[in-house]
């Protein structure tokens, strides 16, 4: 008996975001140790204490009741007039300890993605499958229908699906009217269709009423080249979160998949991936999902928001500025203010993933 989408969504919990949040933590504890800046505790969980391990070089090393990643508590965090602690470190000191926490979930994204490449991944074919046709839609009306394999567009050839869609977007934007002739695989045969994209399509249709999905095969890579196409893959996972917004405008997606996820959605994501991974029996779904959140976690970390690595950042640029520091009251007031806020919206984007997933069973 299997374990269900609400038992895969609790383990994917605490197998994908607990284990990024600790190496989150470890990556500020190292570099707070290296630039010898006292460290009060470093925790496995969150308080309350089960025990403590051990103790050294006056840090103690404790176990924790809840399995949520883990912590460092810093000696003088806020207050500079606490000799060694954080707040009266050098600003170089400073950028670096809050810089190592993303650095460090991009260092592990990047190697879950070596993992996969030598473990087997979907590796992209050239063409784009249809997935999806929309009724009344100018694929429907030019004969496409489903698992139809686009090959060429006018006189371009689909080495991936992502050219297809920006083709089909850059054609509407340059040559509003104009029918594009594709050239399409189906059951073995090869036959040309025409297509009129609609200047103003239906919310998340798209111009041309189509749902496509890259092509691929599993393949093993060996070591040097994995970590050649894991470096290229945290580029495109990179880029993808700026091209996201401009995909939505474009209507590309529907607005509604820009919405930031909670935990919840987090762990609905991870459940996914978890079944994706039994029935395929393959790592590469839970493997390439953790490396998207690791990624997707040191990118909003760095986001220059109070009460965040970025925002606390910002503090220091300012400071370094100025040429002197910001009254450390209100600036803890200042991160205190946006952690409240943060809390808050975080709460409602919990409420959104509950009543409206953006995963479904």
């Amino acid at each position: 008996m299997g374990l269900g989408n609400t038992g895969l969504s609790i383990l994917a919990f605490f197998v994908v975001i607990g284990p990024l949040i600790f190496f989150h933590e470890l990556g500020h504890f190292l570099v707070a140790r290296l630039n010898r800046i006292r460290v009060e505790e470093f925790g496995i969980g969150y308080p309350p204490r089960m025990l403590t391990l051990f103790e050294r070089g006056g840090t103690k090393y404790t176990l924790n009741w809840l399995p949520l990643g883990g912590f460092m508590r810093p000696s003088g965090e806020d207050d500079p007039a606490i000799p060694g602690g954080f707040a009266s470190s050098s600003k170089r000191s400073r950028v670096s300890v809050l810089a190592a926490g993303p650095a460090a979930n991009i260092l592990v994204a990047f190697i879950l993605l070596v993992i996969m490449f030598l473990f087997g991944a979907p590796t992209e074919l050239p063409g784009a499958r249809v997935i999806a046709v929309e009724a009344g839609s100018p694929a429907a009306e030019a004969g496409l229908q489903k698992d139809d394999i686009i090959i060429k567009a006018d006189d371009i050839e689909i080495v991936n699906y992502g050219v297809l869609t920006n083709y089909i977007h850059k054609s509407v934007e340059e040559h509003p009217g104009q029918d594009i002739a594709l050239t399409v695989k189906r059951n073995g045969q090869t036959i040309q269709a025409s297509v009129s994209p609609r200047i103003q399509p239906p919310e998340g249709q798209g111009p041309t009423g189509i749902q496509v999905q890259p092509i691929v095969e599993i393949r093993h890579y060996g070591l040097f080249e994995a970590i050649g196409r894991s470096g290229s893959e945290l580029w495109n996972f990179t880029k993808a979160f700026v091209e996201l917004p401009v995909a939505a405008i474009r209507n590309q997606i529907p607005a509604r998949y820009l919405r930031p996820v909670s935990v919840v959605g987090i762990s609905q994501l991870g459940g996914q991936a978890i079944d994706n991974s039994i029935s395929q029996n393959s790592a590469w779904p839970i493997l390439q999902l953790t490396s998207v959140i690791s990624l997707a976690l040191a990118v909003t970390n760095l986001l220059p928001l109070p009460a965040l690595d970025g925002g606390r950042i910002l503090f220091v640029l300012i400071e370094a500025l100025r040429g002197r520091r910001v009254d450390p009251q209100r600036e803890t007031m200042v991160h205190l203010i946006g952690f409240a806020i943060l809390l808050t919206t975080m709460l409602v984007f919990v409420y959104l993933d509950i009543v409206d997933p953006l995963i479904t069973p």
